[in-house]
């Protein structure tokens, strides 16, 4: 999600009020060049299931993210820049497209949406006040699970992943400008007492996932077009090494959020064209997901991805000025936990 336009104008809502919003390691390795691309793949029709929400007056934008199948089977999807009082978390059926409002506060900007392993809440980053929310499957009994300061400065946390304890894994923004590379991948103790800054110096980090075996995280920097492999050390509380893996060539489009299916390939979402690219764990461009021409006049992005634990069927949040729409596809392969949401 995190892009300076969107940074930009959630500064112009807290500025009318209709917004709060607070001011937004390891060693990486430089690579001598730029991994080749290799075209866009296979094409993958992706076909209209709602029209969840259009520009909100008040905001001037919509823009759905975080899309997560809760143990209902019911698809939830979050609405960024909904004012106070419009649903912020969004219920859709998967069978009839219908849809409602499950969630809403004064101050959220909530950027993603994941389940814990650990308590079975929806937690939910707040890109506007730098916290992260949980609350129950039914939108009842919200807490803070944590906010505050991470080594002195505040998150402008993105996108979130969960290891199979329950432990948080964020990609804090944190630098939303051009030239800014202050941005962090943060983890949370399960209990949200204790962080750790597991790597820093990123230009706006956006998705953040596991690889299926939880060996390590797939990180994409928005300003860079880059996903890189950060592997953990077996507590997963250090980075023992991390390098680029993949440059996307996406022209006008940029890296926003990362869903891994069972045979660990990438799904990465596309801020800028209604498009998802699909690479292998080793980087060959698999499949590019796309909504259809005819139906992509005022889409502008497609910012995640979410493919069902144990099958194949897949839903992507695409959003612009003509709102903001789930569409669905077919998955290369079976959807695990951490294809669901983040």
């Amino acid at each position: 999600m995190t892009t300076s336009r969107t940074a930009r104008a959630l500064a112009g809502l807290a500025a009318l009020g209709l917004l709060t919003l607070t001011a937004c390691g390891t060693q990486t390795a430089t690579p001598a060049s730029k991994p080749a691309s290799s075209g866009e793949g296979r094409s993958i029709r992706a076909t209209q299931l709602a029209h969840v929400t259009d520009v909100h007056a008040a905001t001037g934008m919509t823009l759905l993210e975080g899309p997560v199948l809760i143990d209902d089977g019911s698809l939830y999807v979050v609405d960024v820049t909904a004012p106070a009082g419009e649903p912020k978390l969004i219920s859709v059926d998967v069978a009839t497209g219908k849809h409602e409002g499950v969630y809403t506060d004064k101050t959220g900007a909530y950027t993603s949406a994941q389940i814990s392993p650990h308590d079975h809440r929806l937690y939910l980053t707040d890109f506007a006040t730098g916290s992260i929310v949980s609350v129950a499957q039914d939108g009842s009994k919200p807490r803070t699970f944590f906010s505050g300061e991470v080594d002195g400065s505040k998150m402008t946390p993105d996108d979130i992943a969960f290891d199979a304890e329950g432990n948080v894994y964020v990609s804090d923004a944190h630098g939303t400008e051009l030239d800014e590379t202050d941005g962090r991948i943060v983890r949370i103790d399960r209990d949200g007492t204790r962080t750790t800054v597991l790597a820093d110096g990123l230009a706006q980090p956006n998705g953040v996932m596991f690889d299926p075996e939880l060996r390590g995280l797939w990180i994409s920097e928005l300003s860079e077009d880059t996903i890189s492999y950060l592997l953990l050390d077996a507590d997963r509380t250090d980075v023992t090494s991390q390098h680029e893996a993949i440059h996307v060539d996406g022209g006008l489009a940029q890296t926003d959020s990362i869903a891994v299916d069972a045979d660990g390939n990438l799904y990465q979402a596309l801020h800028g064209r209604p498009a998802i690219a699909v690479y292998s764990k080793y980087g060959a461009r698999l499949a590019t997901v796309e909504v259809p021409a005819e139906k992509s006049e005022g889409l502008k992005s497609a910012t995640n991805v979410a493919i069902a634990p144990g099958g194949t069927k897949a839903y992507m949040t695409v959003s612009g000025p003509a709102g903001g729409y789930v569409y669905k596809f077919t998955a290369l392969a079976k959807g695990i936990r951490q294809s669901n949401g983040g």
